[in-house]
């Protein structure tokens, strides 16, 4: 039998209890899979068999999510391990790389910044960004923070402090830009610091961001008194003000508490039927120095289980220095006491984690608690928004339920050279990118020149829907994957084009299709030759509207990548000898073609894989009349007549003419006998 035609456990009792039996009594970590072996939930636990038969006790599917999970369960694997310490290691690993569904937590709305520092390149660049890559492990992400403006104010005054990479990519190729004229860059572009020295500047720009601040003005201010003592003042005068920068950082806190010695964490959280939203206030030297918000999904399990995924999503990000000697919580953790033993080891130091039920400690959970319920209070008035729309967008198509994922697709062009498409998904009313793709279009008739925007939409919808198709057993109902709603940019030929591969496909009953007309706002069904009868600020539209501009705009910056590429592969594509790794490698070192252009045969020649030969033919393209100019003047030389001995000897030799001193006088005509 195939895993695919497996049953779940619940409907085979005797099969369910022979496994649960199998399951020891001792820490380690759990698998759920679905009958199709795909892992639907990670989890660990101190005692595996009492914490798997748990799930598929009755009083727990009081929890919908846990039941919905527990009803496809086909399979449970498990690995043991010495100690809970290890357990949880091995699950956050695990959840980073395979990502189950029932895993996902905290939602990925793109509501809070970080701030990201690359310490896997050689010159580290740090900047805010929305999204969390996990790529590379040597990079680090701070925060989410929930104060933007003030995550931005300090970014902009470390940045005037401390000499950092200003730029992505140079401004100039054998130069650097006024940022290092100016004291801001310390001459990154063209390698003036080295590496190992620009790192040692990161470091102390990172202890800013771990809440490291007043470390930093001891470590600085031991530096500025040695300086001072070398008498080196103006590298003494320079750490003063760096001191003085990092001061103003934290001049306008306002909590303050009065025992200073002991670095904590505070994190509470506030939740309605849907939304989860928590906040880690981070207390250092008895300041405020940081404060962090989470969303997760309120049904994901009790308080105290949502706020242990929490610490242990952010503890196993960071750095081991910014791990707290104290973490106070809203609730009593499901294994507080397994997290503190893992924390407590990779910090080398104890960490306790306690619910504080009086006096100064628990004020500042009550405070932690009021910061996370006026973000509850945002989240939700947001929320309605998007609700508001959805129950209208449903209203407007006659759709049984809300359409909590709407795919929209758009294609992009120019006279039918490079053509893209582009799929966005809207989940809840929100942006998805996690979900974004883009296709290149194959159909061999759309080509420079001749555009067929209705067979691009017939392929892009085909490509997208062909394993539905292909397996109808497919789960369609509850599937994440599979839309609520399509929507099609362009008028009615879009849309039944659309339609015709749907039908062919035997998909048209399932998945509603609708398109959206640019011009008028006007959004056509089906079979339909009116369009719908709509207004242009109805919430329902105003979502599709939404969601059609952020298709086009995701196509049209893919075609324009696109089209880019083929433009910079184009000009080298015709240089002989220069295949497409060594193009790559080219445009590696130079950054871009008109770079290239601009480098003499030798500067070429200093390229990975790029010989003198090759250089000198890659010179030869870019400057063609230089060359016709050099055999030009070679032709002239040897084509100049020659009348006699005489004239030979009165033409100039060159033979080290800068050494001599004198001019060379010419022989004397030899005497015919």
């Amino acid at each position: 039998m195939t895993s695919s035609l497996r049953l779940t456990l619940l409907k085979d009792p005797e099969r369910l209890e022979t496994r649960l039996k199998e399951i020891p009594q001792e820490p380690g970590v759990y698998f759920m899979r679905d009958g199709q072996d795909n892992i639907l939930y990670i989890g660990k636990s101190k005692s595996l068999r009492s914490r798997v038969r748990s799930y598929f006790r009755e009083d727990h599917y009081r929890d919908p999510r846990i039941a919905l999970m527990a009803m496809q369960v086909a399979e449970i694997e498990f690995i043991v391990t010495d100690s809970e310490a290890e357990a949880l290691a091995l699950e956050a690993n695990l959840i980073k790389t395979h990502q189950p569904h029932f895993n996902v937590l905290l939602k990925d709305d793109k509501k809070y910044p970080f701030l990201c520092i690359t310490w896997s390149e050689a010159y580290p660049r740090i900047f805010i960004t929305r999204k969390r890559r996990l790529g590379k492990t040597k990079d680090r992400y701070y925060g989410p923070y929930v104060d933007v403006g003030n995550l931005r104010r300090t970014l902009n005054l470390v940045k005037r402090v401390f000499p950092l990479r200003q730029r992505r990519q140079p401004v100039f190729r054998d130069r650097p830009c006024l940022n290092y004229d100016m004291g801001r860059c310390p001459g990154v572009c063209q390698q003036l610091i080295s590496s190992e020295d620009y790192h040692k500047i990161l470091h102390k720009v990172a202890m800013i961001f771990q809440g490291r601040t007043q470390e930093l003005e001891d470590i600085l201010s031991q530096q500025m008194e040695k300086a001072a003592e070398n008498l080196n003042f103006e590298y003494a005068a320079r750490l003063r003000d760096q001191i003085r920068g990092i001061q103003t950082l934290g001049a306008n806190q306002k909590v303050s508490l009065p025992d200073d010695t002991v670095t904590r964490d505070a994190i509470a959280l506030m939740a309605d039927d849907h939304h989860a939203c928590i906040q880690l206030f981070q207390i250092r030297a008895g300041r405020l120095v940081g404060r962090l918000g989470f969303v997760a999904d309120a049904q994901s399990g009790s308080p105290g289980a949502i706020l242990q995924r929490v610490l242990e999503d952010h503890y196993f990000t960071v750095d081991s220095v910014e791990i707290p000697a104290e973490i106070l919580t809203q609730h009593e953790l499901p294994d507080g006491d397994m997290l503190a033993s893992f924390l407590s080891e990779r910090r080398a130091r104890k960490v306790s984690i306690v619910v504080p039920q009086r006096q100064s400690k628990a004020d500042l959970i009550d405070m932690v608690e009021r910061n996370a319920g006026y973000e509850l209070a945002r989240t939700q008035c947001f929320a309605d928004r998007n609700n508001q729309a959805m129950l209208d967008l449903a209203e407007i198509l006659d759709l049984p339920d809300l359409p909590h994922r709407i795919e929209g697709y758009d294609i992009s062009h120019i006279q039918g050279s490079d053509a893209v498409a582009s799929q966005v998904v809207f989940v809840d009313g929100l942006p998805a990118k996690q979900h974004y793709r883009h296709y290149k279009i194959k159909n061999a008739t759309v080509r420079a020149g001749h555009s067929d925007d209705f067979a691009s939409m017939a392929e892009v919808i085909q490509r997208r829907f062909r394993r539905y198709a292909q397996d109808p057993a497919l789960q369609r109902l509850g599937n994440p994957d599979f839309p609520d709603l399509v929507m099609i940019d362009g008028g009615k030929g879009q849309l039944s084009a659309v339609v015709a591969v749907l039908r062919d496909m035997n998909l048209l009953d399932e998945v509603k299709v609708v398109s959206l007309a640019k011009q008028r706002e006007e959004i056509f069904l089906p079979g339909e030759s009116l369009p719908l009868e709509t207004e242009q600020e109805q919430p329902g539209v105003q979502l599709l509207r939404r969601l059609r501009d952020e298709a086009h705009r995701f196509a049209v910056s893919f075609h324009r990548q696109q089209r880019s590429d083929r433009m910079r592969r184009s000009r080298l594509e015709e240089i002989p000898g220069l295949g497409l790794h060594r193009q790559k490698q080219l445009l590696a070192h130079f950054r871009s073609i008109d770079y290239v252009r601009e480098a003499n045969a030798m500067q070429i020649a200093d390229v990975p894989g790029i010989g003198p030969k090759l250089a000198q033919t890659i010179y030869d393209y870019f400057h063609p009349n230089a060359r016709a100019q050099a055999e030009e003047g070679m032709r002239d030389l040897m084509d100049a007549p020659i009348h006699s001995a005489r004239s030979m000897t009165e033409v100039p030799v060159p033979t080290e003419p800068f050494l001599q001193s004198a001019p060379t006088q010419s022989p004397p005509p030899e005497s015919t006998p």
